[in-house]
C-alpha cells in the first residue's frame, strides 16, 4: 500500500501537541488496514526521518445516542503515534 494511502492525516490537539514537545511523539489517523511496520515505513519514506516505534489505538464505532435513543453512529478511527529517533523532527504548522 502506497504511504499516501496509510497516513490520513496529522491529528491536531493539545495532547498531541504536548506529547510533540515533550516526548517527540507524532500522531496520525490512519488507514484501518495499516499495521505497525506499514506505519513506520509510511512515515520514513514521507518525511525522511527515522522513527524509533510505532503505537496504534483504534476506536470502535459506536452508536451515538440522544434521549435514550439511537440517532446514527459515531464513526471509529485507527490512530498511530509514532515516537522520532533523537534529533529527527516533523515540522507540521512551524511558524503559524
Amino acid at each position: 500500500m502506497d504511504y499516501s494511502k496509510i497516513l490520513l492525516k496529522p491529528v491536531i490537539s493539545e495532547k498531541a501537541t504536548e506529547a510533540k514537545e515533550q516526548a517527540n511523539h507524532i500522531s496520525f489517523y490512519v488507514h484501518p488496514e495499516a499495521n505497525k511496520a506499514e506505519v513506520k515505513k509510511a512515515v520514513e519514506a514521507a518525511f525522511d526521518v527515522k522513527v524509533e516505534s510505532v503505537n496504534i489505538i483504534r476506536k470502535k464505532a459506536m452508536p451515538r445516542v440522544r434521549f435514550g435513543r439511537v440517532v446514527g453512529r459515531q464513526s471509529g478511527y485507527k490512530k498511530a503515534m509514532v515516537k522520532l529517533a533523537a534529533g529527527e523532527k516533523i515540522e507540521f504548522f512551524e511558524g503559524v
